[in-house]
C-alpha cells in the first residue's frame, strides 16, 4: 500500500473528516488507481472501525465520524468514476416502517453499507407497505433493508415481506431487518433473511446474502 492510501485509511479509522478530501485528493493527483483509494483505502478502513465498534472500541458518536468522512472521501471520487468499472457490490433499498419517524440507526447502517462498496438507496422514515413495495418493483435491489425503533411497528416488517410474496417479488431479494426491538427470533419468524444487531453487522449480512455465503 501506497504512504497515500495508509494515510487515508488511517484518517477514516480516525475520523479525521477535515483532512480526508485533501488526502483523497494528493491520491487523485498522484493517478493512484480509484479502485484502489475506494476499496484499499476507504473501505478497508470502515472494516476496521466496524470491528473496533464491535469490540467494543470505539461507540456511535465515532463510528458517525469515521463514517462521514468515508463518505466526503468517496464524494471526491464519484465524479471521476463516469465510464469506469466501479462495480457495486450490490444494491440496498433501506426505509424505516410506518408509523416510526427514527433514522439514527438506519442512517448509520447506510453510511456504513456505502463505505463498503455498495449502492445504497435510503427512502427515509415512516413508509407504508406499497410504497416499500412498489419501489422495490421499482429499483429491483439485491436487498431491501428494514428498520425499527418500536415494538408496535414491528407488525409492519411482517406485512412487507407478506406483500412481497403476493406479488411474487420475495424470491429475487434478500430481506435484512434491524432496530432495538427486533433479534434474530423475529426475523426468522416473520420470514425475513437475517437480522443485525448494529451497523457493522449489518455490512457482514449484506456481504453474505449477496455473496450466498
Amino acid at each position: 500500500m501506497t504512504e497515500t492510501l495508509e494515510q487515508i485509511k488511517q484518517a477514516v479509522i480516525s475520523g479525521k473528516h477535515k483532512e480526508i478530501e485533501t488526502l483523497v485528493q494528493t491520491a487523485v493527483d498522484e493517478k493512484v488507481d480509484l479502485s484502489s483509494i475506494i476499496n484499499t483505502a476507504l473501505i478497508d478502513g470502515m472494516d476496521v472501525v466496524g470491528q473496533q465498534f464491535a469490540s467494543g472500541e470505539i461507540f456511535v458518536p465515532e463510528m458517525l465520524i469515521a463514517a462521514l468522512t468515508m463518505q466526503k472521501g468517496l464524494a471526491v471520487i464519484k465524479p471521476l468514476l463516469k465510464g469506469k468499472d466501479s462495480k457495486s457490490k450490490g444494491t440496498v433499498l433501506i426505509g424505516t416502517v410506518k408509523g416510526d419517524l427514527h433514522d439514527i440507526g438506519k442512517n448509520l447502517v447506510s453510511m456504513m453499507l456505502e463505505g463498503a462498496g455498495f449502492q445504497v438507496v435510503d427512502l427515509g422514515v415512516n413508509l407504508g407497505v406499497e410504497q416499500l413495495v412498489d419501489k422495490v418493483t421499482e429499483i429491483k435491489p439485491d436487498i431491501l433493508g428494514l428498520s425499527t425503533l418500536l415494538t408496535t411497528t414491528m407488525p409492519e416488517m411482517q406485512k412487507v415481506i407478506s406483500v412481497m410474496r403476493q406479488r411474487g417479488l420475495r424470491s429475487s431479494v434478500k430481506i435484512m431487518v434491524g432496530g432495538a426491538p427486533v433479534d434474530a427470533h423475529f426475523a426468522e419468524k416473520i420470514g425475513a433473511d437475517g437480522y443485525a444487531k448494529d451497523a457493522a453487522g449489518a455490512v457482514q449480512l449484506a456481504r453474505k446474502l449477496v455473496s450466498g455465503n
